[in-house]
């Protein structure tokens, strides 16, 4: 058996009670470093299997062969393991190394809706989420989903904004989005989504093009009726045009 789980932003009360099940039920666990220390204190005699980034395959294949041995088998994923995790590469391996045993997913909170739930209420109308890693998609496809997210008027919603190798990717991230929305556009960004050291900001499109964001940052980028309410930002889902 394997569960392919998602921990959510990575505090523990925001795990859900399914996925800590699993967990408890497991022989062994696998998963990147970093998402297995936001768990180890809820770990006993489980085997732990862990690799670092950019090992995603041979990670999934050792998880694979402890199931194919008899063990019960989490794969940790943070967020939701279906959102830019660990499910489907670990559906594939299994078929690829013809390893017939169950797979179950189980849902997590994934940064989107966490890090609006910090800002207020940003994703209540269509939104659309885009990576801006270029690990694994090509840039130009990138500038090309950023482009038409935003002439279509979607809340976007970035992940992987910045890195060491990828300073600049903000930066032009918001250059396109700019070229269809406009600079007073209300935005936001929350770093360390439930972890130490969480902060969030408000600020317009034309600001966030120069923040200073990193890999554990989430960025929303509003649409023309975002705006900011007290001290919240919102998206307002249009009930009251109904009435």
């Amino acid at each position: 058996m394997i569960y392919i789980v998602g921990l959510g932003p990575g505090e523990a009360s925001q795990i859900t009670p399914k996925a800590l099940e699993a967990i408890a039920a497991s022989d062994v666990v696998a998963g990147y470093t970093v998402y297995i220390d936001l768990i180890r204190h809820l770990l006993c005699d489980q085997q732990i299997l862990s690799t670092a980034m950019t090992q995603e395959v041979d990670r999934c294949k050792a998880a694979a062969v402890a199931a194919r041995d008899g063990k019960v088998v989490t794969m940790v994923s943070s967020g939701d393991a279906g959102i830019y995790g660990m499910a489907s590469l670990m559906i594939e391996v299994c078929h690829e190394l013809k390893i017939d045993t169950d797979i179950e997913v189980i849902a997590g909170i994934t940064a989107a809706s966490s890090a609006a739930a910090v800002l207020g209420a940003p994703l209540t109308h269509d939104f659309a989420v885009i990576s801006l890693s270029n690990l694994l998609t090509p840039w130009e496809t990138i500038e090309k989903r950023l482009s038409f997210a935003a002439q279509a008027e979607f809340v976007i919603v970035l992940y992987n904004p910045s890195s060491k190798k990828r300073k600049d990717f903000l930066q032009k991230a918001c250059d396109i989005v700019m070229e269809h929305i406009a600079g007073d556009t209300m935005c936001g960004y929350v770093k360390n989504i439930g972890r130490v050291g969480e902060e969030s900001t408000i600020l317009t499109l034309a600001q966030l093009r120069d923040a200073s964001v990193d890999m554990f940052t989430t960025v929303v980028i509003g649409n023309s009726t975002t705006k900011v309410v007290g001290d919240k930002l919102v998206t307002p889902r249009g009930y009251r045009s109904i009435l």
